[in-house]
């Protein structure tokens, strides 16, 4: 029986599970990402959802509406919160405590047929896991627009994201007051320490010079004409990667399939593989290829802080 309504459709996938069967083998990382994705099925059924299909390290469900997609998104992020918290807690392997949790929702016209659901909303919620950074949730407008106020307060705009194989870009939104071990002080390259916050992120390719204000995160940097910041390589994805303001300090997030590269002051450089690090100081960002490749398209950046170094404001402040 084919059936045709307007549906909440999410994706949730489970990041960081490959390293689980290199590190625990094959039978138990099989019987921890079974578990891991058995109990995200319990928040989905709470808010009155149906899981469609589970997909290895991820899952489709459907819902109502879009508060009851929403609420489940946040109890997955829970559930996933609290086995990760117990496994610390037992001294279970690093790779079992790395896992995180990206989710996706959309809200249009689904034809429900043979058990599966198809449509563009469907095909839309899958496309926003490219974009989200760990421990994540991006939704539509549309889905945003079906919200409480109270759990729409909680969204700020990405702005117009352009999907893998699609044409029209998508007004996306992205959940915050969730933080990831990628989002922590103590990151890849060590502890940032305790530091003032910012003013000011000044980026920096070709003739282009721009410095953005926190007030003015998320920032965008990729090849598609409607990025914040547009850096037209061939190598770089239309949405590349993703700078916003977490707690006092700017985080910078790989969303593409060639990576992100950040060469520090120091010269160590941190590979980004959808995965997120705190920018500090000055230093270089390589976008589908690290920063000592030549070819590779590479901004460079500056941490500001005014009040320490008390330069001339940029005419390009905005």
């Amino acid at each position: 029986m084919t059936r045709i309504s307007d549906r909440t459709v999410l994706f949730a996938d489970l990041r960081g599970s490959t390293a689980l069967f290199e590190t625990l083998g094959n039978a138990e990382a099989t019987s921890v990402v079974t578990h891991c994705i058995n109990a995200l099925g319990v928040p989905v059924a709470a808010q009155g959802g149906h899981v469609v299909k589970t997909l290895g390290d991820g899952l489709m469900a459907v819902f109502e509406g879009p508060t009851a997609a929403v609420q489940a998104a946040i109890g997955l992020h829970d559930v996933l919160d609290s086995i990760v918290s117990r496994s610390s807690e037992r001294g279970a392997s690093t790779g079992l405590r790395a896992l995180r949790l990206q989710v996706g929702a959309a809200r249009g016209e689904v034809v429900e047929m043979s058990g599966d659901c198809f449509g563009d909303a469907v095909n839309v919620a899958a496309r926003l896991l490219d974009h989200a950074g760990d421990n994540e949730t991006l939704v539509t407008v549309e889905v945003l627009q079906g919200l409480t106020l109270d759990l729409r307060s909680r969204f700020r705009s990405l702005d117009r994201l352009v999907l893998r194989g699609r044409v029209e870009p998508v007004q996306v939104h992205v959940m915050g007051g969730r933080r990831g071990a990628g989002d922590l002080a103590v990151t890849q390259f060590g502890d940032v320490g305790m530091v003032m916050e910012p003013d000011g992120l000044r980026l920096m390719w070709g003739g282009q010079q721009r410095v953005f204000a926190s007030q003015q995160m998320p920032v965008v940097l990729g090849r598609s004409p409607q990025a914040t910041f547009c850096v037209d390589d061939s190598r770089v994805s239309r949405s590349h990667a993703r700078v916003d303001w977490h707690s006092g300090s700017f985080q910078l997030t790989d969303l593409s399939y060639n990576g992100t590269y950040v060469r520090f002051n120091d010269g160590e450089i941190v590979s980004l593989r959808r995965g997120s690090c705190t920018l500090h100081g000055s230093g270089m960002v390589g976008l589908g290829g690290t920063p000592s490749d030549p070819g590779s398209a590479c901004v460079s950046f500056d941490v500001l802080r005014f009040a320490e170094t008390q330069p001339q404001l940029p005419t390009d402040f905005r």
